[in-house]
């Protein structure tokens, strides 16, 4: 393959995270056999370098893959713990060896051609998108599935983050609850600007993911997340001398009411985050990157273009956006917010909500666990910045900002 001679296939495959992984895995479980494939991408994933949460029904096709599943979880607040039954659905974790070691399977399968290097342009001509790699080769492709990370079209009227840091904690004794999660724990102290919050998922009574996480507009320090996370080990009641870290994951993901383009010109589709697959309100973003990548799949199979629907419905994007703007200004607080939610509504039916997968009859009774004043006022003033919006010229969106990278208590830090 060189300048003269580029690699004609049917998909090129630009980035090899989360999305492609998950894709890969769903063409080769629709039987997808008669695509040349291509992937661009400078690194190899390998093993565990993330976690992903979700919530749904079980799932033959998944469930194999899972570290550990809850029917139960816990949401605290400073004035009390509810215990939540998640009927019918479960909440689930899932690392990040298992979706690579299957996509790696699914690439053999597929005999797909992989470019180990990053794709520097991508020039897309309505009939044929044409990709250069950073290394000078060319990839001729009908289709570009790009899930590599991507700023927003534009600055969005409300940008927060969600930012965390966890530590993979090994016990001497028995000292977690494997029956149970730990999905929000508020008495974590809350930031002059934004929501705070601990959580922990157990896969045994000795070892569990324990994270701190913050939505808000600006990172913290190394050393801001090494102590909030200590010192929600110690609210949690944990001895230090009984633990050991083993692994620790740090993450950015964008919390905006910004648009992300999943389709910005004819022949290139875009998947994950950059797709619209995150949800504004929380950063959750795996199960819509999944629906995503059988939604590929499924069309591919069916002969049609491989474009999925929308990660949410439009009326979804408009309440984040206004939930955003609440909680921005101060109108809510973030751990009444998610309270009264909770509080008000079956657990399952606030989850299916946050998945995109309620009928607007459930979603008036979402609203109204609201408090009503500071919602219309969020309303009001979401509704004047989309008309400024139209009079104004386009402001670029701010770069997402990389994690804070930490190392385990004790260890030497990189140089």
């Amino acid at each position: 393959m060189t300048d003269s001679a580029p690699l004609d296939v049917d998909l090129a495959l630009l980035g090899g995270g989360g999305a492609a992984s998950l894709l890969l895995a769903a063409l080769d479980r629709h039987g997808v056999r008669d695509q040349r494939i291509a992937i661009v991408d400078p690194v190899r994933r390998r093993g565990q370098d993330r976690t992903w949460a979700f919530w749904g029904h079980p799932d033959t096709d998944l469930d194999p893959l899972l570290s550990a599943s809850w029917q139960q979880v816990e949401v605290a607040t400073a004035a009390r713990r509810r215990v939540l039954d998640l009927t019918p659905l479960r909440y689930a974790m899932l690392r990040s060896g298992p979706v690579y070691d299957r996509a790696a399977d699914a690439e053999r399968r597929l005999h797909a051609t992989r470019i180990v290097a990053p794709a520097d342009t991508v020039r897309d001509d309505g009939t044929r998108v044409l990709v250069r790699t950073g290394d000078g080769r060319t990839v001729r492709a009908g289709w570009v599935l790009d899930s590599r990370p991507r700023p927003p079209a534009r600055a969005g009227r409300t940008t927060w983050l969600q930012h965390f840091r966890g530590w993979w904690l090994e016990a001497d004794r028995p000292v977690f609850d494997p029956t149970r999660a730990v999905l929000m724990d508020f008495r974590t102290p809350q930031p002059p600007r934004g929501v705070s919050f601990g959580y922990v998922l157990p896969v045994s009574d000795r070892y569990a993911l324990v994270e701190y996480t913050e939505f808000s507009p600006d990172l913290l320090t190394d050393a801001g997340y090494d102590a909030a996370l200590t010192g929600y080990r110690d609210l949690l009641g944990l001895d230090p001398a009984g633990l050991r870290v083993r692994e620790v994951e740090n993450g950015v993901i964008p919390m905006t009411d910004a648009p992300f383009p999943a389709r910005p010109t004819p022949r290139v589709v875009r998947l994950g985050t950059a797709g619209g697959a995150t949800r504004p309100s929380t950063g959750f973003t795996f199960s819509a990157m999944y629906r995503q990548a059988d939604q590929v799949a499924r069309a591919l199979a069916a002969g049609r273009a491989p474009v999925p629907a929308p990660a949410y419905p439009r009326r979804h994007r408009w309440m984040d956006a206004v939930a955003l703007r609440a909680l921005d200004r101060g109108g809510v607080g973030g751990p009444e917010f998610f309270d009264r939610l909770f509080d008000r509504n079956p657990a399952e039916r606030v989850l299916r909500f946050l998945d995109g997968g309620t009928t607007p009859a459930e979603e008036v009774a979402i609203m109204n666990s609201t408090r009503l004043v500071p919602m219309i006022a969020a309303t009001a003033g979401d509704a004047a910045e989309r008309v400024r919006d139209r009079l104004r010229p386009t402001r670029p969106a701010p770069a997402i900002p990389p994690a804070v990278v930490g190392t385990a208590p004790g260890a030497p830090r990189p140089t």
